[in-house]
Formats: structure tokens, C-alpha cells, sequence
């Protein structure tokens, strides 16, 4: 069981409470996955970067953006919104988009596109697929997180290990997820802190 959901805590992937809305398919990943750099009071909160020019809103509501066909490697990306005191921000809102396997963007619908609001806890859930490059870019999520009647992030979440990070102007080390491959999927963790 989930003691409390700060950043220092080390969470077996497929180990999260029962009962809790984010069950993990135990068939992704097993290997544990650290959180995302330690909490501590007062930490810098995630660092903002461009939401780019494939931003749409009025997303579909869903935690699933995998589609019936869809090609690419399954990944399952959990985590929590906290505040700079580590204290989790129940019902956040977090809009996620990205590139499918072949690096382009769906712009007239909403595949890969869509929100979900954080659990009691402040934990959420995305399934997906592994975002492919383009040129200039690395592998990459976007991602909106605004807690309730707060301010919003506006980020990109990284692979780690890929050689695009090397060379793409944007990446930043600092919004590396936290993975790990099993059985033919990838789980990745990534923790925001909100100002």
C-alpha cells in the first residue's frame, strides 16, 4: 500500500494499492520504478516548456488513448500532481498529446489526444503508445496539468536512453520519465509538482 504519495516513495509498478483506481496491467511491467526526482518541501516545481504547435482543445475525457489497430509499443505512464510541500492535488486536470509511432500528429480528430482528472490521491493513469520522432524532436508527451481553479503547466515529458535527446533543442533532462520494459510493453512514471 501507498503510504503517502510523495515523490520519494519507490512504487512497484504493478504494486499499486487495491482497490485504487490506477491498477496497472501486471502483463506491462513488474521491475520497480523510482519516482521522479525526490520530494522535498519547497522543491522547484516542473519545468514549463512550449505546448508546441499541435495543441487542440476540447479533448476527449479518457485515460485510454490506444485504439482498436493501433500500431506501436504499449505504454502505461502513472504518477501524482503535488505541490511544492509534496501534499497531492486531488481531481488535477492533466490533457496529454502526442505523435503516433510514426511521428505525426492527428490534427482534424482527437487520436492520441485526451484528459482525465487525478484520483482522490492525486494519482493518475495514461495508456498510450511510444510517440515517434520527427524531424528535430525526440521522442515526447505533451501534457496540461492544472490543478482545481489554479494555474496551468504547460509541459513535455522525455524518454530516457534515446539518442534524439542529444540533439533536440528542447529536451531537458530535468523532465525525464522514469521506465521499464516487460513483456513487450514500456511503464513510465513521471511525478508534477505545481507551484
Amino acid at each position: 500500500m501507498i503510504d503517502t504519495p510523495t515523490r520519494r516513495a519507490i512504487l512497484g509498478v504493478g504494486a499499486f494499492a487495491a482497490g485504487s483506481l490506477l491498477t496497472i496491467d501486471a502483463g506491462l511491467a513488474q521491475a520497480p520504478l523510482p519516482a521522479t526526482p525526490a520530494c522535498h518541501d519547497g522543491d522547484e516545481a516542473t519545468l514549463r516548456q512550449t505546448e508546441g504547435p499541435f495543441f487542440k482543445p476540447s479533448s476527449p475525457e479518457r485515460t485510454e488513448l490506444l485504439e482498436e489497430g493501433m500500431a506501436g509499443q504499449p505504454i502505461e505512464l502513472i504518477g501524482f500532481v503535488l505541490s511544492r510541500a509534496c501534499k497531492p492535488y486531488a481531481g488535477a486536470l492533466l490533457d496529454f498529446w502526442q505523435a503516433d509511432d510514426n511521428g505525426r500528429y492527428d490534427n482534424s480528430g482527437f487520436r492520441l489526444r485526451g484528459h482525465q482528472f487525478c484520483d482522490a490521491e492525486g494519482r493518475y493513469r495514461l495508456r498510450s503508445i511510444l510517440p515517434g520522432v520527427y524531424t528535430g524532436r525526440t521522442r515526447h508527451i505533451h501534457v496540461k496539468v492544472q490543478p482545481r481553479g489554479g494555474r496551468v503547466l504547460t509541459t513535455q515529458l522525455y524518454f530516457p536512453g534515446e539518442p534524439q535527446n542529444r540533439s533536440d533543442g528542447l529536451f531537458r533532462s530535468e523532465l525525464l520519465m522514469r521506465t521499464a520494459r516487460n513483456a513487450g510493453g514500456l511503464a513510465g512514471r513521471f511525478d508534477f509538482v505545481l507551484d
